[in-house]
């Protein structure tokens, strides 16, 4: 399989509440579409302090990060942020990883808005067609 991309929009929650409530602009919200790399591996979205900058996202707790072929990062964990593709859309928090190149779709967001990668086309698809469904064990 090779690497898949996707573009997603990234928007700060707390910005969409107070815009929501009428309390500032829709047009003010800070938001950020990029194509991001599919990471299955990843646990949640990773971005990197550009990218956390843009979007005015805070880090709630530092954390070490392990990361590919070996060690460990020091970064942070940002309050939630919302990840949107085509129309589905998922809260989540991000990784932040000061010297990331790429964002990275990780796991939960991918769950959270029922989407998976196929192989063979090397593309993010529903896992349910154009039916979101979301299974509750």
């Amino acid at each position: 399989m090779g690497e898949v991309r996707t573009e997603v929009t990234l928007v700060n929650i707390g910005d969409k509440e107070v815009a929501d409530r009428g309390y500032m602009p829709q047009d003010q919200v800070r938001r950020l579409t990029v194509n991001a790399v599919v990471d299955t591996g990843a646990w949640t979205l990773v971005i990197n302090e550009e990218t956390r900058e843009k979007l005015g996202l805070r880090v709630k707790r530092t954390t070490a990060t392990s990361i590919a072929g070996g060690g460990t990062v020091a970064g942070g964990v940002t309050e939630p942020v919302m990840v949107c593709w085509k129309d589905r859309e998922t809260p989540c928090q991000a990784v932040v990883l000061p010297n990331e190149d790429e964002v990275l779709l990780g796991a939960l967001p991918l769950e959270g808005m029922d989407l998976t990668v196929n192989p063979l086309r090397n593309e993010v698809t529903g896992a349910h067609g154009d039916t979101i469904r979301i299974v509750v064990k």
